[in-house]
């Protein structure tokens, strides 16, 4: 379990049964330094990229289009983003060692252009740019490298309204609830869905 902050990594692996490693998604020597320490002690047949920020302005607001500077959606993309794709690169060759590899990249139903574009759906009247912005970037890594390894479970996952640190813990569901998809799809076969976009009832639109 990859965690930025060593003792709270440590108090949390402690409560789950698990070890952890010191990983901060936004740093190269970090990640470099996690799949060395991972690659020593096994190697790895499962990826779930679950690191993630919304951005807040500094009214306690998600960045709408009125405050979406470039250093401000920077920031959300650093971690949501370019850490997805840090991360991947720096352990692809760990999991192409594994007889199953499967990656799973937390994702938003906020990702959705079907949903956000929809008056209709709950999506819609959400007002933030970067972040369903980042989500939406997850999605189509994750479509193109599940081309680029068809020997990989590649999928994106929504995981729903979630209290978590993320939003303050507003979240309509438990921390339990909202693994529940990404649990599953972490333990799909090499037969399983790969390049998809699911939640717990089954597949969403793009």
């Amino acid at each position: 379990m990859g965690s930025r902050d060593a003792e709270r990594g440590r108090l949390a692996a402690e409560r789950l049964g698990a070890r952890t490693v010191l990983l901060d998604v936004t740093d190269d020597a970090s990640v470099a330094a996690a799949a060395r320490t991972v690659a020593a002690d096994g190697g790895l047949d499962v990826l779930i990229n679950n690191a993630g920020v919304e951005g807040r302005t500094g009214d306690a607001g998600v960045i709408g289009a009125a405050d979406a500077t470039a250093d401000a959606v920077r920031r959300v993309f650093e971690t949501n983003v370019f850490g997805v794709v840090r991360v991947s690169h720096a352990f692809l060759p760990l999991l192409q060692r594994s007889a199953a590899p499967v990656v799973v990249n937390v994702s938003s139903g906020l990702a959705s252009l079907s949903h956000v574009s929809d008056p209709d759906s709950p999506a819609y009247g959400y007002p933030g740019v970067a972040y369903p912005a980042s989500k939406a970037a997850v999605n189509m890594l994750t479509v193109q490298y599940a081309k680029a390894f068809p020997n990989i479970r590649i999928n994106a996952v929504e995981p729903g309204y979630t209290a978590t640190d993320l939003n303050a813990h507003t979240g309509t569901q438990t921390v339990e609830e909202g693994a529940e998809i990404i649990v599953r799809m972490a333990q799909v076969g090499p037969d399983g869905p790969t390049g998809g976009y699911f939640d717990v009832s089954g597949p969403l639109p793009w």
